[in-house]
């Protein structure tokens, strides 16, 4: 495919792009991965209620963080919206409601782990209840996050595999780099849509399996439009290379 005319608005898009992928890794990883792995004992609700009362600040980052990835996202989702609509306006629209949907079922999340801090607060209502049922309930808004956390990674597969398969249209960026996306999107999809209907397989596919390539995805894709950004209008990135190639020879 030979890329038509790029407009300014979408070379600033696709640094936008670039800077949300870069700056929500970091807060995602510290929320999903540091803080409920510090926090959360997945088989003892009284300590994990033990660990998020003598952390409370800590938890609040994690939720706080959270809030800031989807708060990035709706701007990652928008801009890619921009860089891609001239490819294929209707599948662009519809990776965007993907991913807003996506990220509203996230910030949904949020509301349990609020609901969490509740629970365990000590307020004068909920001396009514044993502290074992406290903490059962506590756990069980736990469990609510990681569901609905699984609801959210299948539709941002869903969003992720339309918008890189845009992009492999396009030739904006390398066609190897987009099946990469590709591939990676609807792996991540794919197995949180699966531990939906067997949730035992969450037990034994490890998050590195679905979550890495992706994650190195978007870490590449983040510095490759930084760096590289959009091809110049009329060329696509194959079509460089050759001609390239032939200069040098």
């Amino acid at each position: 495919m030979i890329i038509g005319t790029i407009d300014e608005s979408q070379r600033k898009a696709a640094t936008v792009v670039g800077f949300s992928y870069l700056f929500a890794l970091p807060p995602a990883i510290f929320a999903e991965f540091y803080v409920r792995t510090q926090l959360i004992t997945f088989d003892n609700a009284a300590q994990t209620a033990q660990n998020i009362m003598a952390h409370e600040r800590l938890f609040r980052l994690g939720t706080a963080s959270n809030l800031t990835v989807f708060a990035l996202d709706v701007v990652l989702i928008i801009a890619l919206y921009v860089v891609l609509v001239p490819v294929n306006r209707s599948l662009a629209l519809l990776a965007t409601g993907w991913g807003l949907i996506e990220t509203a079922t996230l910030v949904v999340v949020t509301l349990s782990d609020f609901e969490v801090l509740r629970i365990l607060s000590g307020a004068d209502y909920l001396h009514a209840f044993e502290a074992n049922r406290l903490q059962a309930l506590a756990r069980l808004s736990i469990s609510a996050h990681a569901d609905a956390y699984n609801v959210g990674l299948v539709l941002a597969g869903l969003r992720s595999t339309a918008f890189c398969y845009l992009w492999f249209k396009s030739g904006f960026i390398p066609r190897a780099l987009a099946a990469w996306g590709m591939v990676a999107s609807f792996l991540m999809g794919a197995c949180a849509f699966s531990f939906i209907i067997f949730p035992e397989l969450a037990k034994i596919v490890p998050v590195e399996i679905y979550g890495a390539p992706i994650f190195f995805f978007e870490l590449t894709m983040g510095f490759w439009l930084l760096l590289k950004g959009l091809p110049p209008s009329g060329a696509a990135p194959d079509r460089l290379s050759r001609s390239t190639a032939q200069e040098l020879t």
